[in-house]
């Protein structure tokens, strides 16, 4: 017996999702005439729907502005407010969204379709109507709707994507890229001052060789929330590489800018990251640049020095606050500030790094947002 090909044996004929019937919908029909009104609401609950009577158009109205409803049936003739009225408000409530509209009516001239369809109706059912071509109807406008519903969840998951990571929820570096030029033009332009973070976690590669890479991407989750509970709704926090992130701070002075880099320093410290029954202490190095000051004079030279100051954090062996505030000046909390320099507060030194681990940063440096040029939101 010869074996057919396997591209050339019948397969079963599937059935489309988008032509399936459509079952458990929430409508509204309003008509003011009980008799035609239980009779549309008895056939569409025996086809599986949920059924909303109510007796002229501005019930309707009223009915749908709760929201939930999928498909609305409207007689012509009503009291109060005409099913064409209803149609038309009813479409402009819904602009940003399709709801569709079905009118009922006895007019079956052709000048009472085409003023239907013109104020926005989406089909028509004469009365009286047959029961299955009724269904039919009712069963297209739901599919439509079903589809046109995917279609905009699609396109706003889209928009999403193209300015947000996919795994930590933050801004990515296209949106970062657009938004820092805007920042620094305003900041230049209104001779605001501006600051801007770099956070790198430290050891994120001793995190995925001992729980695997699903270890070290629970790592970036966790340091991505602390970091964004640290800030302000003005500010911006971007996944900024593999495991650097960049927290832009509009309206921020020096001391501010390292109020918000020890705010996220401890979070992350003081937040470790359960995942699989392991718990992961993660710890960060963060570099600070500001704007103006003398070496920064655009915004890639912002950037470079952030980098810079979070390279001089590294070197000194991680887990450190570096600011850079010109060239030549590295700063990080010290230890010995409050104590050592008669209470006088963090310092830097020109030509060298004071790269002091921040385990117990001084009093001097826990500033509030408010008094040290931070714009409270």
């Amino acid at each position: 017996m010869p074996v057919v090909p396997t591209s050339d044996r019948p397969r079963p004929r599937l059935t489309p999702p988008q032509l399936e019937e459509v079952r458990g919908a929430n409508i509204v029909v309003a008509d003011d005439d009980r008799i035609t009104q239980g009779m549309l609401v008895n056939i569409l609950r025996q086809a599986g729907h949920t059924v909303f009577p109510v007796d002229d158009g501005q019930e309707a109205l009223e009915r749908i502005a709760q929201g939930g409803v999928d498909l609305v049936l409207l007689d012509v003739v009503m009291p109060r407010l005409s099913g064409h009225e209803a149609c038309r408000i009813l479409k402009g409530m819904t602009a940003d969204g399709f709801l569709p509209v079905v009118l009922v009516t006895v007019k079956t001239d052709t000048a009472s379709r085409v003023e239907g369809l013109k104020i926005g109706a989406d089909d028509y059912v004469c009365k009286p109507f047959d029961e299955q071509e009724l269904l039919a109807r009712v069963n297209a406008m739901l599919r439509i709707k079903r589809l046109h519903d995917h279609v905009s969840s699609q396109r706003a998951r889209l928009e999403r994507l193209s300015v947000h990571d996919e795994m930590t929820n933050l801004y990515n570096y296209r949106y970062l890229n657009t938004r820092l030029t805007e920042e620094f033009k305003r900041a230049e332009r209104y001779h605001e001052p501006f600051a801007c973070a770099v956070v790198d976690i430290d050891q994120l590669k001793a995190h995925n060789d001992a729980g695997g890479r699903s270890s070290g991407d629970a790592v970036i989750r966790s340091v991505a929330d602390s970091i964004r509970r640290c800030v302000r709704e003005v500010d911006v926090v971007a996944r900024y590489g593999g495991e650097e992130f960049l927290v832009v701070l509009p309206s921020t002075h020096f001391a501010g800018s390292v109020a918000v880099a020890e705010r996220i320093w401890r979070e992350v410290r003081d937040r470790p990251t359960d995942f699989g029954g392991r718990v992961f202490k993660s710890t960060v190095s963060i570099g600070v640049a500001l704007y103006p000051s003398r070496d920064v004079r655009s915004k890639d030279a912002l950037l470079r020095a952030a980098d810079a100051a979070l390279s001089q954090a590294k070197r000194e062996g991680g887990n450190r606050i570096c600011v850079f505030q010109q060239q030549g000046y590295i700063y990080t909390p010290s230890v010995a500030a409050s104590a050592g320099d008669g209470g006088r507060g963090p310092r830097s030194e020109r030509g060298s790094s004071l790269s002091v681990a921040a385990d117990n940063p001084p009093p001097s440096v826990r500033l509030r947002d408010d008094q040290e040029g931070r714009k409270p939101t």
